[in-house]
């Protein structure tokens, strides 16, 4: 229940904005690192709503804006959710909408770092460190189980770490091939990383000859957009996967103090729109499924973002 009394409605969408939605590729989903931001007032909610009312009920009414075809969901990147709370979900969407969700990090954690959150497993050696059973029991089976065919991607996202962490790049290369191809065929998996000197030829290989794919990040720790596309050689079978979380100058805390309530393109990073949108019509001119995740740190509010960047997209297809 909102503020008002009532359920968490969709906000109105603008007539330019709306019309965007018209001709959209079928196969592109384009959405936001999660949905809880009472900022969203008057972009995606019509009503003021705390967040704990907008993680409920609030995908209902986010999956109503034309042009938010997909929603990640972080919350599984701290725990593993059961699938009854992925078919909670799935029943707030249409079929055509897509999830992106986030392997719980024991998947790709080496070792505990000291930190609280952590309790007393901080600074101990992961036993789940790429373990697929830990995988396939606890995050596969509920997000396949729950969401069905909603399900767009299981995404394992790996810390930042030292080059020479995990054994090393051609160490991590080897235990990712072998941990990607032992998991269930059918879902779409992709990896993230956080430490450029894992972009190797061994870790692309890993991605192709499993079927997985690499996420395009656009992250302080990570190089360029253009820079990932020359490392990463080949294409996944099943499509792109994109997030844009953060702008070069500035770290998650920083950027929350600078960007919250969340209602505004504050700073906008038109380099990282434009070689998105360029990475993005790339795929869609050779049929692939388009994934794309803006976090609000990106610049300043995610679902205006989105719709900048379908219009860089659009911009480019009809040039």
């Amino acid at each position: 229940m909102g503020l008002f009394g009532d359920e968490v409605q969709p906000a109105e969408v603008p007539a330019d904005v709306a019309s965007l939605a018209e001709g959209l590729p079928p196969t592109l989903y384009v959405g936001t690192s999660s949905w809880s931001f009472p900022g969203w007032q008057g972009l995606v909610y019509k009503h003021a709503a705390e967040s704990s009312t907008l993680a409920r009920d609030g995908l209902r009414a986010y999956a109503q804006h034309p042009l938010l075809r997909a929603v990640g969901v972080d919350r599984t990147y701290y725990g593993p959710v059961s699938s009854e709370v992925f078919a909670a979900y799935a029943d707030q969407v249409p079929l055509g909408f897509r999830f992106l969700v986030k392997a719980h990090d024991h998947l790709t954690i080496p070792r505990f770092a000291n930190h609280p959150r952590h309790g007393e497993l901080a600074g101990q050696d992961n036993p789940r460190f790429l373990d697929p059973s830990y995988a396939r029991e606890h995050v596969i089976g509920p997000a396949v189980e729950g969401l069905g065919v909603r399900l767009g991607t299981v995404l394992f996202q790996f810390p930042p770490l030292a080059v020479g962490e995990a054994g090393g790049p051609e160490r991590l290369a080897e235990r990712l091939h072998r941990f990607l191809d032992a998991l269930p065929v059918g879902p779409h998996y992709a990896v993230e990383l956080r430490t450029a000197g894992w972009l190797t030829p061994s870790y692309a290989t890993a991605l192709v000859e499993t079927g997985s794919s690499h996420c395009y990040v656009v992250h302080p720790r990570m190089p360029s957009i253009q820079e990932q596309i020359a490392l990463v050689k080949g294409g996944a079978r099943h499509g792109l996967v994109a997030r844009w979380m953060l702008r070069p100058d500035l770290d998650y805390e920083a950027a929350k103090a600078r960007f919250a309530p969340f209602r505004s393109l504050a700073a906008p990073d038109e380099g990282a729109r434009e070689q998105l949108a360029r990475l993005i019509d790339l795929a869609l001119g050779r049929d692939k499924e388009v994934m794309v995740i803006i976090n609000n740190k990106a610049e300043g509010s995610s679902p205006l973002s989105v719709i900048e960047l379908i219009r860089a997209i659009q911009r480019r297809r009809r040039g």
